[in-house]
């Protein structure tokens, strides 16, 4: 008798050992982030195993796209916590239709826009308006690319735009372009200097000339649809440390 009152109680010893131990396991948050192209390799290789390091309790997935795109996705409902986008404009927009967190908005980053041309290119393109010596070329579509939206604006200021357009070819983003012009299936393109620091296979040959282009700013914001919304601050947060400025500078943006 007394064998089986102590066998009992070992069981409800090891029952309630575990049960204790699971209650003092720490629940892992998952938030998902939708973010711009041009920003895939700086939050990929770096950004988020630096996170990860400080913040073990909180699982960061991501999507990447154009900015437009991921708009979209989010009027539609899908399931993301927080959208930094490569331009105000859709974040803007999402704001103004309540589905974003307004006072979790900051503008986080700045970027440039460039001319590309091929590392071996011969076309003697030196400036923006030398873009119409190329016979191909390269910029996102204005529909929901960013960059192209920013390509269309320099453009059109320079009186160029309509000229460009009938030799375009218009990516789905702008990594998209940037491939393009590596390849040698452009013979220009219009990207971010971020993207085209990433690649040895394409040359800076021109910055939009200044005030033909507004200020490209990223801005970065949780979605108001967010259940998780304690970890999408404490990632926004993580965002605005010097740590992660000095990444960000690193991949050749400028922070605020």
């Amino acid at each position: 008798m007394k064998k089986t009152i102590a066998i009992l109680l070992i069981i409800c010893l090891v029952f309630t050992l575990t049960g204790c131990s699971k209650n003092t396991d720490p629940e892992k948050s998952t938030i998902t982030l939708a973010a711009a192209a041009s920003l895939k390799n700086c939050v990929d290789e770096v950004l988020l195993p630096m996170f990860n390091e400080k913040y073990p309790d909180i699982q960061v997935k991501t999507t990447y796209d154009s900015s437009g795109k991921l708009q979209t996705q989010i009027e539609q409902g899908a399931g993301i916590d927080v959208f930094m986008s490569a331009a105000m404009k859709q974040i803007d927009e999402l704001d103004e239709k309540g589905l974003m967190i307004h006072d979790s908005i900051v503008e986080l980053l700045e970027n440039k826009i460039v001319l590309i041309v091929p590392v071996n290119n011969t076309k003697e393109i030196t400036k923006f308006e030398d873009i119409l010596k190329a016979d191909k070329i390269a910029v996102g579509d204005p529909a929901s690319v960013p960059a192209g939206q920013y390509a269309k604006e320099a453009l059109t200021n320079l009186n160029i735009w309509e000229q460009v357009a009938e030799k375009a070819s218009l990516g789905t983003n702008v990594t998209e372009v940037l491939n393009w012009v590596a390849e040698g299936s452009a013979d220009a393109g219009i990207v971010y200097s971020t993207d085209a620091a990433s690649t040895e296979k394409v040359k800076v040959v021109a910055k939009a000339p200044d005030g033909s282009v507004s200020k490209v700013i990223y801005p970065v914001g949780i979605v108001k649809a967010t259940k998780n919304e304690d970890a999408a601050k404490k990632f926004i947060e993580f965002l605005q440390t010097a740590e992660a400025k000095k990444v960000f500078e690193t991949f050749g943006f400028e922070t605020k």
